[in-house]
């Protein structure tokens, strides 16, 4: 065994002029590598798109008005979150389901505590809502609700916006009345005329009780809601026909279009705490109502009245001196079976507070200070409040010289006796003076004045016959009357001229005034010369025998 390797045969001699051929690896081409990077590139934009397209919900409605598979989008505070893929009708056509296609964004909020409803253009509450939609369609508007809730992908849209989006603050209160008038989801909620929430619905219950009626208060607003705050129905137009007369209210246009509820806060407690949310208030017919009932001491009384009680209703005043103390919780007919005897029964409530003031008053007290001025003359009367509607309130007044009498406790009522008056005393006193002139002797006055009249008649004849005779004899005299007149007229004319004569003669200016004149002026000195002679004599007397001497002269 040969282990040396043979050499090779020696090759055939190349032609002359042939190349030798090179020799290479065979490689994978590049244009292999276009299609491998597309498809990664597919995959890729596959895997975002349906990483992205999140997940698919039902929501049920009443109806697609409004609403556009493949067009209609599902939006937070202007977001688009999802689209809508189909819209059917449900198994028994009594509803629709509207299949929505949400972003991933969304999926955490897909709670039982999300809320869907359309908007569309509609008018509540007083305002428009929804207008954008008519240029830009409508569309689905969501509530996330946070994320606490139950995950699901089912939902039930609401057919109305909720008054209240999740998150915002404020406090939820729940208000029980009979009767709510025009009040109704979306109605504002006043605070000093200003609005501060909102009205989210009302349940009728059992349709028995009361119903009640959700509202929201928005914060800061909320903190004003405390104890002793009021609620009342705020309609807007309030017209009240009673012992004032016709008083009418009117509030903001937005409350006349859609009622609202009022409340206040109490300001001698400004330091009452405030009242979680869930807190149950009566709701007050009218902001009267509501004053009234914060007087929280309250005493019943009945009365009795034996004569028509027409004009005093449930609800009237009860008044003393003039003052509203208390109000009137019934009218109604009394009846005794058994004595046949028929009379109307008034039960009132008055407030202590009114009279003694808040915080002095208290129940047991109410019915010895009524006992006490029942004593003094205190009675129940009917009073006429108003002539224009006949409106009567029940006062409480001081009968000066009352009939004695006492508080009378009955079981649970304590009466208080009454006083006819008003109308009753009119009628009484009408009465009176028909008794009166029906015991007149009307027959003998009438024969009396029969006899008078025939009298009368004879003295009048005999008048008339006096004036015919008066007058015959008058006629030839009154015939001469003008010649009398002449007479007397002439007669006139002289007189005058001898008056005239008598001024000429003896006048201021006449002759004989001025001799006159002189001859008063002559005698004046005449009496002076017998003056100084008298005083002469009277001092020398002796002068009347020996004369005037010398020295009597010298003197």
């Amino acid at each position: 065994m040969n282990d040396m390797t043979p050499p090779a045969p020696a090759s055939a001699p190349a032609r002359a002029g042939t190349p030798n051929a090179a020799i290479r690896r065979s490689r994978v081409s590049l244009v292999w590598l276009i299609p491998v990077v597309a498809a990664v590139i597919a995959a890729w934009l596959g895997w975002r798109t349906v990483s992205q397209q999140g997940t698919v919900i039902t929501l049920s409605f009443r109806s697609a008005d409004g609403l556009t598979a493949g067009t209609t989008r599902v939006r937070h505070k202007a977001v688009d979150l999802g689209q809508v893929e189909t819209i059917r009708l449900s198994d028994d056509m009594s509803k629709v389901n509207v299949t929505v296609r949400m972003r991933t964004e969304a999926e955490p909020y897909l709670s039982s505590r999300a809320r869907f409803w359309v908007v569309r253009p509609r008018i509540s509450s007083g305002s428009l809502a929804g207008i954008e939609t008519l240029v830009s369609g409508s569309y689905i508007e969501m509530d996330p609700g946070g994320r606490d809730g139950e995950r699901t992908v089912a939902f039930t849209g609401l057919e109305q916006p909720p008054g209240v989006r999740s998150g915002e603050p404020g406090r939820t209160f729940a208000l029980k009345a009979q009767r709510i008038g025009s009040l109704g989801p979306g109605a504002p909620v006043f605070y000093r005329d200003i609005t501060v929430g909102e009205v989210l619905g009302y349940d009728i219950g059992n349709g028995i009780g009361p119903v009640t009626v959700q509202v929201f208060v928005r914060a800061p607003f909320d903190g004003f809601v405390r104890e002793g705050s009021h609620f009342w129905n705020a309609s807007g137009l309030s017209v009240q026909v009673g012992g004032e007369g016709v008083r009418v209210e009117v509030a903001s246009l937005q409350a006349v279009l859609s009622g609202g509820v009022a409340f206040d806060t109490p300001r001698n407690q400004p330091d009452a705490r405030q009242l979680p949310a869930g807190t149950e208030f009566p709701l007050y017919r009218n902001y009267a109502e509501a004053q009234a009932s914060g007087y929280s001491t309250k005493q019943d009384f009945v009365t009795y009245f034996g004569s028509s009680v027409r004009g005093l209703t449930t609800g009237a005043s009860v008044e003393f001196f003039g003052i509203q103390v208390g109000t009137v919780n019934e009218v109604a007919l009394d009846l005794n079976e058994a004595t046949g005897e028929a009379r109307v029964r008034v039960r009132f409530e008055v407030q202590p507070e009114r009279v003694l003031g808040v915080g002095n008053a208290k129940p047991d007290e109410a019915a010895d200070v009524a006992r006490r001025l029942v004593s003094r003359g205190m009675r129940t009367q009917l009073k006429t409040a108003s002539f224009l509607t006949g409106q009567m309130v029940l006062a409480l007044d001081f009968v000066p010289n009352a009939t004695p009498a006492e508080l009378v406790v009955s079981g649970d009522d304590v009466i208080i006796p009454s006083q006819s008056g008003g109308l009753d005393n009119i009628l009484t006193a009408v009465s009176d003076i028909a008794g009166k002139l029906d015991r007149l002797p009307l027959e003998e006055i009438g024969q009396n004045l029969n006899g008078t009249l025939r009298s009368t008649s004879g003295a009048m004849a005999s008048i008339d016959a006096l004036v015919t005779k008066t007058d015959a004899g008058l006629t030839p005299t009154l015939r001469r009357l003008p010649e009398i007149t002449a007479g007397l007229q002439d007669a006139v004319t002289r007189a005058t001229r001898a008056f005239g004569s008598l001024d000429a003669s003896y006048g201021n200016n006449s002759q004989f005034n001025r001799e006159l004149g002189r001859a008063m002026t002559q005698v004046g000195d005449s009496a002076r010369s017998i003056r100084l002679l008298a005083d002469f004599l009277n001092r020398n007397p002796e002068a009347l025998v020996r004369g005037r001497t010398g020295e009597g002269s010298a003197r």
